[in-house]
C-alpha cells in the first residue's frame, strides 16, 4: 500500500505530461467551404459499368484471350477485351441499340456473358470463334 500511491501519482503525472499545452481555437460553424457554391451546381456523379462476368475464351487459332463484360442497371454495356491477363485492357463499346457487336478501332466483338462462344474480329488476326 505504501508504494502504490507514489506509483500510482507518478503514473498520472506522466500522462498528464503527454497533453499538448499549445493554444487551441475552436470556430463554431468551421472554416468557410470556398468550393460550396461549385459542388453545389455540379451535375450528379456517375458510376462507371460494373463487371459482370470475366471470361477467359480459347481461340480458333489456339490464342486466349480475356473479356471482362460490362452492364450498368441490367443491361450490356460494352466489354473490355485484353490479349495477355494482365495486359492493358481494350474497351469495346455497344452498337446504337446498345447490344452487340461491341466494338472499338479495328475490334469486333459479337456475343454476351451467357454465351459460350463468341465471334471476335482483331488487327492482324482477323475474324475467329472463341470458346469459354
Amino acid at each position: 500500500m505504501n508504494r502504490t500511491l507514489p506509483l500510482l501519482t507518478l503514473v498520472a503525472a506522466a500522462a498528464l505530461a503527454g497533453c499538448d499545452q499549445g493554444d487551441h481555437t475552436i470556430v463554431q460553424k468551421g472554416p468557410k467551404d470556398t468550393m460550396a457554391n461549385e459542388l453545389a451546381a455540379a451535375p450528379p456523379v456517375e458510376l462507371p459499368p460494373s463487371i459482370a462476368a470475366s471470361k477467359t475464351y480459347r481461340c480458333k487459332d489456339n490464342s486466349l484471350v480475356y473479356i471482362d463484360w460490362l452492364e450498368k442497371n441490367g443491361q450490356p454495356a460494352g466489354a473490355n477485351f485484353r490479349s495477355e491477363r494482365t495486359g492493358t485492357p481494350t474497351s469495346l463499346k455497344p452498337g446504337a441499340d446498345g447490344a452487340a457487336p461491341f466494338t472499338a478501332e479495328g475490334y469486333s466483338l459479337s456475343g454476351d456473358k451467357a454465351a459460350s462462344t463468341v465471334e471476335l474480329t482483331r488487327p492482324g488476326k482477323g475474324a475467329q470463334s472463341c470458346k469459354a
